[in-house]
């Protein structure tokens, strides 16, 4: 293992003196120093061993060799910006083109999801010379202005909701306004946005676009009631505007029946614009925006040239393409299927045996576990949740996280190569803790610790 340069201490003292204390760490009362990554395994200074639940951006695995060996090679022979003709941007573009519905057929490459979903903005913008955008509450698109703007899981922290912006209600089956029973759950969420835009309408404004995650992520790992994002659609174009879908944590094959978690609503439904992100690149900034020839061709119409300095660039298509292969190659579609149904099959019967064990929700490698204090109030157990993450990571070097308003979700975003063993382990740890809690009879939401 390389020599480290600083000890734990000293990274730890220097990061609190440089570093923007709002750029916060994992494990914040003692955190991991991680000095070397290979698959789903991440290695601590003293070369400790952590299994990695959390890295939804290295999608095909830490460090995957085709993946460095590739990079290695494009920077060693061009990295230029896109200005100059490359065959790396057209190969990449047409290898996603294959994967998304044929009306998605023109992409503007850029490096990060936010820079995606900001450009996915000014498109709608442009396409329907509209500005109000409606927005699923909870919903987290990027850190740029633009995209704080319309994410109600940061603006109602800052400034508040802009006027042109409007929040329709998460479909939340588990704990939103409709649930389970509901006879059609996915129409009533569906009728909230249509009701949402008729009020916009009678205001005198005019829907630019509505803008959601395939699979609602910082809203707690939703998974969307079949029908709603159909229905949706047919509303937000009826009233002028398109159907933004943000795949930046969800795409690329995550859960492992679709390339894109947007196809889960069924072959008839296709947005009007898509974007990707977090796990293009394997951990290489790379994020795209697709879209149609008509919302393109308005956009070129600005007489504006669209430049983005390092989007597209041939080292970071080369990556793309890279993963593209390995997600082939290496059938990590169908290790999501096997493994995800697994890890959501053992956790299920985790449920039958721990009353705090509230809902369990997933497709693929997307799957949440919401622990809650009463199963009839569903009243979120926050600390809980934090001391199994502490638990977790102190005693099986197990790394796992926390989502949902609530903090209440454990989530399981792991790189794609987890195995079922690896999902057995971590639910035998989550079983042996909360046994744990329940023999001490620890009420942790009631200040036990």
């Amino acid at each position: 293992m390389a020599e480290e340069r600083f000890r734990k201490e000293e990274t730890l003292e220097m990061r609190q003196r440089l570093i923007g204390q709002s750029c916060r760490l994992f494990y914040s009362e003692d955190p991991v120093k991680i000095v070397k990554a290979r698959g789903q395994y991440l290695f601590d200074e003293n070369g400790k061993r952590y299994l990695d639940c959390i890295s939804n951006v290295q999608h095909v695995g830490h460090c995957h060799p085709a993946i460095t060996k590739t990079a290695t090679v494009q920077m060693d022979l061009l990295n230029a910006n896109t200005r100059f003709l490359h065959d790396n941007i057209v190969l990449y573009a047409d290898r996603l083109a294959a994967t998304l519905p044929k009306k998605l057929s023109v992409f503007y490459f850029v490096n990060s999801g936010s820079e995606a979903n900001d450009l996915a903005l000014r498109l709608a913008e442009q396409y329907t010379q509209h500005e109000d955008v409606v927005v699923l509450d909870h919903a987290y698109h990027g850190h740029l202005k633009s995209l704080i703007d319309i994410s109600p899981y940061k603006f109602r922290k800052l400034a508040g909701q802009k006027e042109w912006v409007h929040v329709a209600p998460l479909p939340d089956t588990y704990r939103g306004i409709y649930r389970e029973e509901h006879p059609n759950p996915g129409q009533a969420y569906a009728d909230t946005v249509k009701h949402l835009v008729e009020e916009i309408n009678k205001k005198g404004r005019k829907i630019a676009a509505f803008f959601a995650e395939s699979l609602p992520s910082v809203g707690g790992q939703i998974i969307l009631p079949q029908g709603y994002f159909s229905k949706v659609a047919e509303y937000v174009r009826s009233a002028g505007g398109v159907f933004v879908v943000d795949e930046v944590q969800t795409g690329f094959g995550r859960t492992g029946t679709h390339f894109w978690a947007f196809q889960l609503e069924g072959e008839d439904f296709c947005p009007d614009i898509v974007t990707m992100g977090k796990p293009m690149g394997n951990g290489h900034p790379l994020a795209c925006v697709a879209t149609t020839v008509e919302i393109a061709g308005a956009f070129t119409a600005n007489g504006v040239e669209y430049f983005n300095t390092f989007g597209g660039n041939p080292v970071s298509c080369a990556i793309g393409l890279a993963v593209l292969d390995v997600i082939e190659k290496e059938d990590l579609r169908g290790n999501a299927i096997r493994v995800g149904a697994h890890l959501k099959d053992l956790l299920k019967k985790l449920q039958q045996r721990h009353e705090i064990i509230g809902d369990v929700r997933g497709v693929g490698l997307f799957v949440g576990l919401e622990l809650v204090t009463d199963r009839q109030t569903k009243t979120p157990a926050t600390k809980t949740a934090a001391w199994v993450v502490k638990r977790l990571k102190e005693e099986d070097r197990i790394c796992v996280s926390t989502d949902g308003p609530w903090e209440n979700v454990l989530k399981f975003k792991p790189p794609m190569c987890f195995s079922l063993e690896d999902a057995e382990l971590v639910v035998q740890c989550i079983d042996r803790i909360l046994t744990d809690m329940e023999a001490k009879n620890l009420k942790l939401e009631n200040e036990d610790i």
